[in-house]
């Protein structure tokens, strides 16, 4: 698809972040399955359940533009997971594995901090304001998560989180 206006592009970009969060809740899963510290699970646990969310209010996104839910592949969040696993395979010691999975979070929330926020404006422009409160309140919890993990990983760099 092309996308010759706002609209087009809007609905675009909602397909892509319904592929990126529905991608992110089994990644996220995976992240908390691969680590050993219970403050670094506990937050990709957490943040799969917000993500969950995400893929419910996006959902709401596309009815309320009376558009069908839709995902289309998003090379980026492809790439993410391809590296994550790329490393994974190279059977890390398990606290560089932590480490790790902590910027592999961090890379992902960044990303999702960006798209959302490309997307927000772009509903407000079109007049859609209850779907930019309902993107708006996603970028929140993304805006969180990405503190939560740069809280961890800086305790993790400082050895106040160590692995047994």
């Amino acid at each position: 698809m092309c996308a010759n206006t706002l609209e087009d592009l809007f609905e675009d970009g909602l397909k892509h972040m319904y592929y990126t969060e529905q991608q992110l809740v089994d990644a996220l899963d995976e992240l908390e399955s691969q680590s050993s510290e219970e403050e670094i699970m506990d937050a990709f646990s957490e943040h799969r359940s917000e993500t969950q969310d995400h893929v419910q209010r996006l959902e709401g996104a596309f009815e309320a533009i009376d558009e069908t839910p839709e995902a289309k592949t998003d090379s980026a969040v492809e790439g993410l997971i391809e590296d994550h696993e790329a490393f994974v395979e190279q059977d890390p010691d398990q606290n560089v594995l932590n480490r790790y999975n902590i910027a592999a979070g961090q890379k992902s929330e960044h990303y999702e901090i960006a798209a959302y926020g490309n997307l927000i404006p772009i509903a407000d422009q079109l007049g859609m304001d209850e779907v930019a409160d309902t993107l708006e309140r996603s970028l929140r919890e993304e805006q969180d998560a990405l503190d939560e993990l740069s809280t961890l990983g800086e305790e993790f760099d400082y050895g106040q989180i160590s692995s047994d």
